[in-house]
């Protein structure tokens, strides 16, 4: 702002009234402004917004990890013309039966030791 004390106004009546109504304008707007920017709801939703960004970013990278984890498992388990690979199919598949089996014996004995409990 210029310093206007040694200078003569040389605005009119009108042209004053004009310049504070319009101040007095610019100065309601940034007020209404910074009432919203600090209502509990622009903060409440700011942070949710920030919140909700940071767990689809999180999501995102999660899912292209494992788009990246299961292509190079299907590289492995599959030739290129799309046959599967049998010599790498059938021992991982017998590492899943087996594994699914003491599994199970374990749920069964465990489930056997409480009846004998009682």
């Amino acid at each position: 702002m210029a310093d206007t004390s040694s200078t003569p106004d040389t605005r009119t009546p009108a042209q004053i009234e004009a310049d504070i109504k319009r101040r007095r304008e610019t100065l309601a707007a940034t007020l209404d402004e910074i009432g919203v920017r600090v209502h509990p709801k622009t903060i409440v939703g700011d942070a949710k917004a920030k919140v909700v960004s940071r767990v689809d970013h999180t999501l995102g990278r999660a899912y292209v990890s494992a788009n990246r984890l299961v292509g190079r498992a299907k590289r492995q388990l599959v030739s290129a013309d799309g046959r599967p690979r049998l010599e790498r199919v059938v021992p991982v598949a017998l590492v899943v039966i087996g594994i699914g089996g003491l599994l199970a014996l374990g749920s069964e004995n465990a489930e056997g030791s409480g009846h004998r409990e009682r």
